[in-house]
């Protein structure tokens, strides 16, 4: 017997709350658009009291929980009787195609969660796990993006996990007959009145008749009943978009422009990711990326450190005037060789 499943027989595993995770997988990785591209996992989870759910998380989340949980049961600072030495995680990896070095990671992250999830009752307890396992609001507003031009045979509809998506009780009327040609599709006749159970995405619904479940084309159906229109302050899939305003100074009067990331507000960006993205956005390579202090001087932005400063001396400022998803920093783009932006009024 393994050393995981022998600690586990050992305690008191009846014991435990109904709502507390014994396992969990990625089911798939989604893109985002942040600061620089990057993958979220799908994580399902599954509860003591076989509830299931799905959890969004970057790498660098896995990375930051698992040093936070080092430092908790490590051996220099764990009295207990159990110590949990978590696994060596590479850092950000800045080469190669960002989705293969997602998908690759898939293995090692799939391990690292079985072995934690098998530990002792009471380490299961603990809050740092509970949160990181935690279904938040921003996880239980996303849809699982399958490819709109294609059915999604790689990922899991879980439609237990996306309960706060469902549309229950809303009808639909097909127009044509459909002959599902897979396990996740739902075959019906013209003429059947089929429930919606939710939307997939833009061109796959998701529902049931004559007691089955499955997902078919929007185009073979009529809506009886209104679908419920997507929120305009979301980004597709459910996750929220927040505002990075910058101006671009170019021989005269400084341009405003105001990009929309999935990132969360309290992020701190990296140098390189910003200077990328502004390059982008301005199609020039010779940037210097700026911001005003509290006093209103330009200040260049040099590495991750500057960028640290910025973030910390702009959350004093006032956020009376700036919309509720809109970064407390500002960027000011330059060429690197103008210099007249500086010790300036703003």
């Amino acid at each position: 017997m393994s050393l995981p499943r022998q600690l586990r027989d050992e305690s008191d595993f009846d014991q435990l709350p109904n709502n507390i995770p014994i396992s969990a997988a990625i089911a798939d990785i989604e893109e985002r658009t942040g600061f620089s591209a990057y993958y979220e996992f799908v994580i399902e989870v599954k509860t003591k009291g076989a509830s299931k759910y799905l959890i969004y998380r970057r790498y660098r989340r896995f990375f930051t929980f698992n040093e936070k949980l080092q430092e908790r049961f490590s051996a220099e600072n764990q009295t207990g009787p159990y110590t949990f030495d978590g696994v060596c995680f590479s850092g950000k990896v800045f080469m190669g195609n960002k989705k293969e070095i997602a998908e690759k990671r898939i293995p090692e992250l799939n391990s690292y969660m079985k072995k934690l999830l098998c530990l002792p009752t009471w380490v299961l307890l603990d809050d740092l796990i509970r949160m990181f396992f935690y279904q938040d609001e921003s996880d239980s507003k996303q849809v699982p993006e399958p490819c709109a031009a294609c059915v999604p045979t790689r990922r899991k509809l879980l439609t237990l996990a996306l309960s706060p998506c469902v549309c229950v009780c809303l009808t639909l009327q097909a127009l044509f007959d459909f002959n599902g040609t897979g396990k996740l599709e739902l075959s019906f006749r013209a003429g059947d009145v089929i429930f919606l159970l939710q939307r997939v995405n833009a061109d796959w619904l998701e529902g049931t008749v004559r007691d089955a479940v499955g997902i078919f084309p929007q185009t073979f159906v009529k809506v009886i009943k209104q679908l419920p229109e997507e929120d305009s302050e979301e980004s597709e899939g459910g996750k929220q978009l927040n505002c990075l305003r910058c101006y671009y100074y170019d021989a005269g009067t400084p341009q405003r422009r105001d990009i929309c990331v999935e990132e969360e507000l309290s992020i701190q960006p990296s140098y390189n990711d910003l200077l990328s993205r502004m390059r982008e956005l301005f199609h020039n390579e010779d940037l210097a990326l700026n911001y005003r202090d509290p006093e209103g001087d330009m200040i260049r932005i040099l590495d991750d450190q500057d960028v640290e400063l910025m973030v910390l001396e702009c959350k004093s400022q006032s956020a009376a005037d700036r919309p509720a998803n809109q970064f407390p920093w500002e960027l000011h783009v330059t060429r690197i060789d103008d210099l007249s932006v500086y010790n300036t009024e703003p």
